[in-house]
């Protein structure tokens, strides 16, 4: 009956069929299933970054499932299997496939997985493992340990190239002192077993472990040489699982019987009448099973039966001196919570001297580094790619990254295109050198504009000043120096009442200006026509007929620029998209209509007065204010035409720069082509700024 207790818990078997709760109710087992075991493979490779692969394994089905779930975990990750090669689980392996094998390794990837399960026979495993030991500069990942024989080791060059996944193990209580004192009298007839134990009568036994045998035992004893490896077994293999198998029993018995008879523990024949029921009783109390080992570990069945434990992590470490041990670098347990799950201790491992690079890397193609993506190569598995640069306003912080990220819109990549960055903010400042330099320029005319207002009023009663209506000049000079002015708008960071002035003081201003030459010029025409006898026009002359038109033509300039207001009026914006890395603060026109409706006014303007001018080129010296018109509007009309173009295709503070210049230049064509005539007869030619001089002028 006892038998059958022990047949519903392994202490040994990780298969997976075995979790199928509906095929086997009544099956438990002290250690984790192979799902948990390709789980933290997969672990290992992803906190290495190992995603090229190889795996060996026996061709039985059991190893196939579980092979097969370990490749869809390391594809899950990101991993490929580079090579995935099968050798008999029972019999000899051929000498062909066992250099077919090295030549896999050697040719492929430089971590490979000896999936070598508990269906296999031993010896096939170990003879497989010593051979591919000794290749250098590659990493064996192992399932079990090696069963390792001195004598073997000495004809083979082992290398410290593995990682070993075993069932977590401890040390029990007392289990050592059992070991060494126990006198095996009882195995006389098992020489197998008997040879085993009296291995642990050889001198180069640990002491915990070594046995005080009688040189009459040690002398009948034939097989240590055989059994010698068993001194440096941590854990002594199996036992652990063992023991909390026979305490899991135990304690499931415990509560069966106690739940059974209550609180009383005397025993009756009555009380062993669950040993009739015990299959499906105990599978209850098996279920539900919570208790604390010796060494005071908390042990529960799972959801499938398993006792909720993990994996230690070993390396077999092959020392100078000629002796081996076994490391514990790690562990893995799934039932704690996630990111405490998996621990790797690297500084524990010894990597030997042929690695180049330590830890080792096992790539189909080198990580991307940050700033880089990947790009597959044609008809290859993912892991093989080729490492190309982020795009133009994108970035990847991280290695391998399929896809780079595109910055925020107010970000960009910086050189390295491994982190968004803020983007530089720009605009037309007084501290930069070309608004420094316009700010000047506009300083300089304004100035020469006072001065040639101060010369008309200081000369307002010579006959030049007269003549070419003295109240109009002062308007358009007035105007003019506001135009000046208006430039300086265009300089600083815009905000929201700068960009409301910018725009509607240039249409106004221009537009008084363009008002005040149109009046100008039908002044001459009309004052030209007045001079013939009997003409009706002379009531008409003076500032009857140009102040009203100046009022009405610069009326209808303001009336568009409320209706812009009100409309859509102009605000700061952030553009974002004319440069690259470059946030332009910029003023937005709002309403683009009430825009070109302003622009088109001041064009309407301008065309009409020079077509006026024009065609009053011809009128006598003595009015040829026209020529001087017909000239500055010839110039204004040309700079603002060749300002579209160059408007277009300039960015950022450059833009803001030509509409600067745009109105300087227009202004101090104006300026030039109208008042300066004037000016160098009234300062430097006075004997030409006379009545006489002018009615003489007119005659001839």
């Amino acid at each position: 009956m006892f038998i059958i207790f022990l047949q519903q818990i392994s202490y040994t078997s990780q298969n997976l069929y075995m979790s199928d709760t509906d095929t086997f109710p009544y099956f438990y087992r002290t250690v984790p299933n192979e799902l948990h075991l390709c789980a933290g493979i997969g672990k290992l490779l992803k906190h290495f970054g190992w995603n090229w692969v190889g795996i060996i394994a026996p061709n039985d089905e059991g190893s196939e499932r579980a092979v097969r779930i370990l490749r869809e975990g390391i594809e899950q990750n990101g991993g490929c299997v580079s090579f995935h090669e099968t050798f008999p689980h029972h019999g000899r392996i051929p000498d062909m496939q066992l250099e077919k094998i090295a030549g896999l390794i050697n040719e492929s990837s430089t971590v490979n997985i000896l999936y070598f399960n508990e269906n296999s026979v031993f010896t096939i495993q170990d003879v497989m493992r010593y051979y591919f030991l000794q290749i250098p500069g590659k990493v064996f990942i192992s399932i079990d340990k090696m069963e390792l024989s001195l004598e073997i080791l000495l004809g083979f060059h082992m290398k410290n190239n593995s990682l070993i996944f075993t069932t977590h193990r401890k040390d029990m209580p007392k289990f050592f002192k059992f070991i060494r004192e126990t006198n095996p009298i009882w195995l006389k007839t098992d020489y197998y077993s008997l040879d085993w134990w009296l291995s642990l009568c050889d001198s180069n036994c640990p002491k915990n472990i070594k046995r005080q045998c009688s040189p009459r035992s040690i002398s009948s004893h034939t097989g240590s040489s055989e059994f010698s490896d068993h001194c440096h077994t941590t854990h002594f293999a199996s036992s652990y699982n063992v023991y909390n198998a026979m305490y899991a029993v135990a304690h499931a018995l415990h509560n069966m019987i106690m739940s059974g008879s209550g609180n009383d523990t005397t025993r009756s024949t009555e009380n062993w009448e669950f040993l009739d029921y015990l299959p499906w009783k105990l599978h209850h109390y098996l279920r539900n099973l919570h208790f604390k080992n010796g060494l005071g570990e908390e042990m529960y069945m799972d959801e499938n039966g398993d006792l909720a434990t993990g994996y230690d992590i070993f390396t077999l470490l092959f020392l100078p001196d000629g002796t081996w041990k076994y490391e514990i670098v790690g562990s893995y347990n799934p039932h704690v919570p996630p990111g405490q799950d998996f621990t790797i201790n690297e500084k524990a491992i010894i990597w030997e001297s042929s690695f180049t690079q330590t830890p080792p890397q096992s790539r189909c193609s080198p990580s991307c580094h940050p700033g880089y993506r990947k790009l597959t190569r044609k008809e290859k598995p993912v892991c093989c790619y080729d490492c190309i640069p982020c795009a133009e306003g994108e970035v990847s912080n991280q290695t391998d990254m399929d896809t780079c990220t595109t910055c925020p819109e107010d970000q960009w990549p910086n050189q390295k295109r491994d982190a968004c960055i803020p983007k530089m903010k720009t605009f037309l400042s007084y501290e930069d050198p070309l608004g420094i330099a316009l700010t000047i320029i506009s300083i300089f005319f304004v100035l020469i504009n006072v001065a040639i207002l101060g010369v008309f009023i200081n000369y307002r009663d010579t006959p030049i000043v007269r003549a070419n209506n003295r109240d109009l000049s002062y308007i358009l000079l007035i105007s003019l120096i506001l135009c000046f002015l208006c430039s300086l708008i265009y300089i600083g960071h815009p905000k929201e009442v700068n960009c409301i002035l910018r725009h509607i003081t240039f249409g106004i201003t221009f537009s008084i200006t363009l008002s005040s030459i149109l009046a100008k010029t039908i002044t001459v025409v009309m004052a030209f026509h007045a001079t013939k006898p009997e003409s009706k026009l002379r009531k008409w002359m003076g500032s009857r007929v140009s102040i009203p038109m100046l009022l009405f033509c610069s009326f209808i300039q303001i009336v568009l620029c409320l209706a812009w207001l009100f409309i859509a009026p102009p605000f700061p914006y952030l553009n974002m998209r004319s440069e690259i890395g470059i946030i332009i603060i910029e003023c937005n026109e709002g309403s683009i209509i009430a825009f070109y409706c302003v622009l088109g006014y001041l064009g309407f303007l301008a065309s009409l007065s020079f077509i006026v001018a024009f065609l009053a080129r011809n009128l006598p010296d003595s009015f040829n204010e026209a020529k001087y018109i017909t000239f500055s509007m010839l110039v204004f009309c040309s700079v603002w035409i060749s300002f579209i173009p160059t408007y277009s295709s300039t960015k950022g503070k450059y833009m803001v720069a030509v509409e600067i210049f745009a109105i300087l230049a227009s202004s101090a064509g104006l300026l030039g082509c109208i008042f300066l005539p004037k000016c160098y007869i009234i300062l430097l030619s006075p004997e030409k700024n006379s009545r006489k001089y002018l009615t003489k002028h007119v005659m001839t």
